[in-house]
C-alpha cells in the first residue's frame, strides 16, 4: 500500500471520528441512567478509598468502577464528564476496529467497519450514548483479539500474554467478556491444533499458555487483594454465588421473547446496514476469497453474540457487545459488492460503487434516528430512551440534597436510583442500592431485606429517598413486602416530607419545604423525607 493510500485512509478514518464526536457531543448532558449510577457511585467510593463491596453490594466485577473512577480523576465529577469520558473509549474502539479490520482485510474495508460501528453504537435501540459497561468490554476485547492477530502473523509468542490480559480485562469490566477469553483461547488452540508444523508447534504451545496466564492474571489479581483485605467472602457472595443466582431466573420461553423485544427495533432502526451484515457473514462462509480469515471472524461473530446470551435477559445495551462482529460482517458485505463488480474494469467505478452503497446505507441509519440525534433536549433523550424512570429527576434531587446535608451525613434510596448518591455526594446507609434483589423470587430475598433493615435503622440516615415508580423496584406477585411494611413504619416515627417530584407527561413539578405538597397529580412521584430526631 502506497504512503498516499496509506495517510488517505488515516484522514477519512479522523474524519469519521470528528463527525461521531460531533454527535456525541451534543448529547453530553444526558442523565445518568441506573446503572452509570451505580458505576458511578462505585467510582467515587473508590476515590474516596472505601471499600467497595462492603459499601456496595453488587455482583458487577471491580473493573466497571475502576474505570468510572478514572473517568471521575480525569474529567470531574459529573454525568456530563462520564459520558465525555464515553465518548473517547467510543472514539478508540473505533480506531482499534479500523485496525482490527485492516489486518483482516484491507484499508478500505477497515475504514467502512468503522464507520459502520460508530452509527451502530450511537443508536437509541442498543442506548449507546449511555456509558454502559458493555462499551469498556469491547475496548480491552477487540485490542486483544487485535494483539493475537498480530502475534500469530509475526509469530511473536510473548505478545499472546498481553492478548490475554486485555481479554482477562474485558471479563474484569463485566462477567460477559469471559466469552471472549474462551473465543482467544479456543482459536488458538485451533490454530495450535490444524496450523502448527513440527518446528513450531512448541512456539505456539508456548504462545498458548501465556495467553492463558495473561487471561486469568486479572481477575486472579482482583481476588488476591480482597482476599489480603478481608472482603474476599463478601466479594465472592455477590460476584459469583448471587450472580449465579440472578443468571437462572429467566426460562427459555421468557428468554426468546426478551430477545425480540430488544432485538427486533435494533433490526428495524437500522434495517439496511443489518441486511448487508447477513450478506457479509454469507460471504465469509462461501467466498474463498475471505478464506484465510474466514475461521477468525466466524468465531469471533459467534462468540461476540454468545457474550449477549448470559442469564438471557437480553437488554438493549447487551447488545453492544455483538457490534463490533457486526461492523466487520457489513464492511465484508460491501467488500462483496466491489467482487460482484469485478467485471468492471475500472476500479475506480467497481470500489466507488461499493463505497457509495456503504454510505447510503449509513447515512440512511443516522437520518431514521434524526430526531433523537438532531433535535431532542437531554431530558426528551432520557425519556424516550427510558420512559418515565426518574433519571432526568435524580439530577434536581441530589442538588437539594448536596445543599441540605452534611458531607458526613448518609441517605438511603428507597428504590433502585443509585445514581442519586452519585449526584448528591452522599454515602448510601445501606449496602443495597438496588431493590432489584430484594424484590426478586431468590432464596436471598428476605435476608437481603433484613440486612438493608438493619443497616439504615443503625446509621439513622438524614434523608430517605421513597421511589414510587415501578420501573424502580419491579415488584411481582411473589415478592415479599416486608421492606414495605417496614418503610411505612419507619418513616412515620423518624422522618417527616420535605421534598416531592410528581412526574406528569411533559415535565415534573417539584415541591420543596416549605411550599411542600403531599398529594401527587401523577401515580409516578418520588419522596423526600427528612429525618427530624
Amino acid at each position: 500500500m502506497s504512503t498516499t493510500a496509506r495517510q488517505s485512509a488515516w484522514c477519512v478514518l479522523l474524519l469519521v471520528v470528528l463527525m461521531t464526536a460531533t454527535l456525541r457531543y451534543g448529547l453530553l448532558d444526558v442523565p445518568l441512567e441506573r446503572d452509570e449510577g451505580e458505576y458511578a457511585y462505585g467510582g467515587q467510593l473508590i476515590l474516596q478509598c472505601m471499600p467497595l463491596y462492603e459499601h456496595l453490594y453488587s455482583m458487577k466485577l471491580p473493573g466497571i468502577y475502576a474505570a468510572y473512577s478514572a473517568l471521575i480523576l480525569l474529567f470531574g465529577h459529573s454525568h456530563k464528564a462520564i459520558h465525555f469520558g464515553l465518548l473517547l473509549i467510543n472514539t478508540a474502539t473505533i480506531i482499534v476496529i479500523f485496525l482490527l479490520a485492516k489486518r483482516l482485510i484491507n484499508s478500505l474495508t477497515a475504514i467502512i467497519a468503522a464507520a459502520c460501528f460508530a452509527v451502530l453504537s450511537i443508536g437509541p435501540s442498543v442506548q449507546g450514548i449511555f456509558a454502559n459497561a458493555e462499551h469498556f468490554v469491547i475496548l480491552p476485547a477487540l485490542s486483544g483479539a487485535l494483539l493475537l492477530l498480530k502475534a500469530l502473523d509475526e509469530d511473536t509468542p510473548r505478545l499472546m500474554f498481553y492478548s490475554g490480559l486485555l481479554f482477562g480485562l474485558a471479563f474484569l469490566m463485566k462477567q460477559h467478556g469471559a466469552l471472549f477469553i474462551a473465543f482467544g483461547g479456543l482459536y488458538l488452540f485451533t490454530d495450535l491444533s490444524f496450523n502448527s508444523s513440527a518446528g513450531n508447534r512448541r512456539s505456539k504451545l508456548h504462545g498458548f499458555l501465556l495467553f492463558c496466564l495473561g487471561a486469568i492474571a486479572p481477575y486472579g489479581l482482583t481476588c488476591l487483594i480482597f482476599f489480603l483485605s478481608g472482603g474476599f467472602k463478601k466479594f465472592w457472595f455477590l460476584t459469583f454465588e448471587y450472580a449465579k443466582t440472578y443468571s437462572s431466573q429467566v426460562s427459555l420461553r421468557m428468554a426468546w421473547a426478551l430477545f425480540i423485544n430488544s432485538a427486533f427495533p435494533i433490526g428495524r432502526s437500522m434495517f439496511m446496514i443489518w441486511i448487508f451484515v447477513g450478506i457479509g457473514f454469507m460471504a465469509l462462509l462461501l467466498d474463498e476469497r475471505f478464506r484465510h480469515r474466514s475461521i477468525f471472524m466466524a468465531m469471533f461473530t459467534i462468540f461476540s453474540f454468545f457474550a449477549v446470551c448470559p442469564g438471557f435477559y437480553f437488554r438493549p445495551h447487551y447488545f453492544i457487545l455483538v457490534l463490533p462482529a457486526a461492523a466487520l460482517l457489513f464492511a465484508i458485505g460491501i467488500r462483496t459488492i466491489a467482487n460482484i463488480l469485478s467485471f468492471v474494469r475500472l476500479r475506480e467505478v467497481q470500489y466507488g460503487l461499493s463505497v457509495l452503497v456503504a454510505v447510503f446505507c449509513l447515512a440512511m441509519s443516522v437520518y431514521q434516528q434524526r430526531n433523537f440525534l438532531f433535535q431532542m433536549t437531554p431530558f426528551q433523550a432520557s425519556r424516550f430512551t427510558y420512559g418515565f424512570n426518574p433519571f432526568p429527576e435524580s439530577l434536581e434531587i441530589g442538588r437539594f440534597i448536596k445543599s441540605h446535608s452534611k458531607k458526613d451525613e448518609h441517605i438511603a434510596v428507597i428504590g433502585s436510583e443509585p445514581q442519586i448518591y452519585f449526584y448528591s455526594e452522599r454515602l448510601s446507609a445501606s449496602g443495597y442500592i438496588y431493590m432489584y434483589p430484594l424484590m426478586e423470587k431468590q432464596p436471598f430475598a428476605l435476608q437481603m431485606q433484613n440486612e438493608m433493615i438493619h443497616e439504615i435503622e443503625f446509621i439513622k440516615p438524614k434523608f430517605l429517598i421513597f421511589i414510587n415508580i415501578i420501573t424502580s423496584w419491579l415488584k411481582g406477585p411473589d415478592s415479599n413486602p416486608l421492606v414495605f411494611e417496614w418503610f411505612n413504619s419507619y418513616r412515620a416515627k423518624h422522618y417527616k416530607l420535605v421534598g416531592l417530584a410528581d412526574l406528569l407527561n411533559e415535565k415534573t413539578i417539584y415541591h420543596w419545604t416549605p411550599n411542600i405538597k403531599d398529594n401527587p397529580k401523577s401515580p409516578l412521584w418520588i419522596a423526600v423525607f427528612e429525618r427530624t430526631d
